[in-house]
């Protein structure tokens, strides 16, 4: 292993973590709740949950999901916000045995129809807001038991029934549907899954380490979303490798099960995924929020007691740093604000290090690497610009088409591999024998330099260069350069095709001044970009397209 990054790891961060510490996910699971049973887990509209109540109703689900008698290799769809019953669902799928399948509860039905057929996934978990959808597609998918959720359920007997009536009744939040029982499919409530698992009595699964834990779906910007196979091993990794790269910011916490982090991102996604197993492994509590969009919401939950861990990407921090109420927020025990999911701009990094006296840690990951690969130093004092150092136990290398390494300084593809990293797709063969070298490297289809240092900078993705009169242009260098633009709030490049130079840049721009003009955008281009780097057109827009994580979605934009 190239250990040149090693010299830049904080004291006390080891070169390598034991991704065979526990056999399977389930036991580091059920070793926490034991040991943290009278500790505070999550906090979801002012009602807490203890580590002993999510044991306890997680084998509940549990022990009602091995009931059910379903083949060995069962995949387990959750389409769950961030409610407490995500995690009592995620844990319960781990501890009978089975594959979780995290869903994103906004999917349109073509979505979930895809990826409820090509996981296979015979059971599903879903908030009642969003089981309209899945009455669309049920029919044309292996589904055959439906749990439905409420908002409430696990919120207290009084207050959890007044905020699933409010939803239902008041905000009318779930629209109408019917889920037919043709072909002797069930649906039954979450709490009657409960009621009937609390009857059972849980049998203890010995996975193996390279059996699958996880389906992550990747966001599919090229074609349909494929499932990453997430194992034992990897989950295990990733969730010691965050643990021992944070340790040095949170130390001064002194007791980790004190540390409050806020749970923003979706659970689903593989960065708040990786963030909800890091507290559960050092019995710390999450703040959960569920609907990151209302930022008004969001402001007011920080305001409320201090929080230590904020990772957010950078559309959230910006959204944050432009509420009037956000800077009256207690910022005195943030000990790490963690970006990742998209680029981090620079011009947001540094405002949010002004308002908040926190540094904004860079960090990249994949679904198919569970979230963190790489990351800066949780000790940095100013944001750096690059995605930082392999995580302990994790190579980088970047590479030719032809996987060749390349010399410091010159840009290729960033490969990784390690414990962290995906064997493959599910049921994709062909896309295996794509993404990985035949010395065992993924590629992640991401461009890259590394510095003498080993930190990498990503440039941009692959598919997402522009060509202009033969020469790369690269979205995320404009971006980072037009974002600080006086006038500029947000912006997105993409080539659009030109008769004379092949590709022409088109920038389109989210304005924090109305004033400003596309004259002015093009001047401070001028100023700052080379001739074949400048944007030909500029188009304002309210807002960007993005995923629910956050990120922005240039295949919309060019149409």
């Amino acid at each position: 292993m190239d250990n040149r990054w090693f010299a830049h790891y904080p004291p006390g961060v080891p070169h390598t973590v034991d991704a065979d510490a526990y056999p399977s996910v389930a036991s580091l699971l059920e070793e926490s709740f034991a040991r943290h049973a009278d500790q505070p887990f999550s906090v979801c509209m002012d009602r807490w949950m203890r580590y002993r109540d999510l044991d306890r109703e997680s084998a509940r689900l549990a022990a009602w999901l091995q009931g059910l008698y379903l083949p060995e290799g069962a995949r387990v769809a959750i389409m769950l916000p961030n409610v407490p019953q995500f995690a009592v669902t995620m844990a319960g799928v781990l501890r009978a045995g089975h594959i979780c399948v995290n869903v994103n509860p906004l999917y349109t039905a073509r979505e979930l129809r895809h990826q409820l057929r090509d996981s296979g996934a015979s059971v599903i978990v879903i908030l009642e807001n969003f089981a309209h959808t899945l009455a669309e597609v049920i029919e044309d998918t292996p589904v055959q038991q439906v749990v439905i959720a409420s908002m409430g359920d696990l919120l207290g007997a009084w207050y959890g029934r007044w905020i699933s009536f409010a939803v239902r009744h008041l905000a009318k939040m779930v629209p109408a549907y019917e889920l037919p029982l043709t072909g002797g499919r069930q649906v039954l409530t979450f709490k009657q899954a409960l009621k009937l698992g609390a009857r059972r009595r849980l049998t203890p699964i010995a996975a193996r380490p390279d059996s699958p834990a996880f389906l992550q779906y990747t966001g599919g910007t090229t074609g349909l979303s494929k499932g990453a196979v997430l194992t034992q091993r990897n989950i295990i990794a990733a969730t010691l490798q965050a643990q021992a790269w944070f340790a040095p910011a949170l130390a001064r916490i002194g007791d980790a099960r004190r540390i409050n982090s806020i749970a923003a991102l979706p659970l689903y996604h593989i960065f708040a995924l990786t963030l909800c197993l890091l507290a559960i492994r050092q019995g710390s509590h999450l703040t959960l929020i569920p609907n990151a969009r209302d930022i008004d919401g969001l402001v007011a939950t920080l305001k409320k007691r201090p929080f230590h861990l904020l990772p957010a990407v950078n559309t959230l921090f910006n959204a944050l740093l432009q509420h009037p109420q956000f800077a009256q927020v207690d910022f005195s025990q943030l000990c790490v604000s963690q970006a990742g999911g998209m680029a981090a701009s620079q011009a947001t990094a540094r405002q949010w290090q002004k308002v908040t006296g926190s540094v904004m840690i860079e960090g990249w990951g994949m679904s198919e690497t569970c979230a963190i690969g790489t990351n800066n130093p949780v000790n940095a004092t100013q944001f750096s610009g690059s995605i930082g150092y392999p995580l302990p136990g994790i190579e980088v290398a970047i590479k030719d088409d032809q996987g060749h390494d390349l010399p410091l300084g010159q840009p290729g593809e960033v490969c990784i591999r390690g414990p962290n990293v995906t064997p493959g797709y599910w049921q994709h063969p062909e896309e295996n024998t794509r993404a990985f070298t035949p010395d065992g490297w993924l590629r992640t289809g991401d461009v890259g330099v590394m510095d003498d240092g080993g930190a990498t900078h990503i440039v941009d993705r692959k598919k997402d260069m522009i060509v202009v009169s033969g020469f790369n242009v690269y979205p995320n260098e404009l971006e980072q350069v037009i974002a600080q633009c006086p006038g500029v709030l947000e912006c997105a490049a993409i080539g659009v095709p030109d008769e004379k130079q092949g590709e022409a840049i088109k920038v389109f721009v989210v304005r924090s001044q109305p004033s400003l003009s596309e004259d002015d955008v093009l001047r401070y281009c001028h100023d700052q970009l080379t001739g074949y780097k400048r944007p030909r057109s500029i188009e304002f827009r309210d807002e960007l397209p993005k995923t629910n994580v956050g990120k922005i979605l240039r295949r919309e934009l060019r149409g």
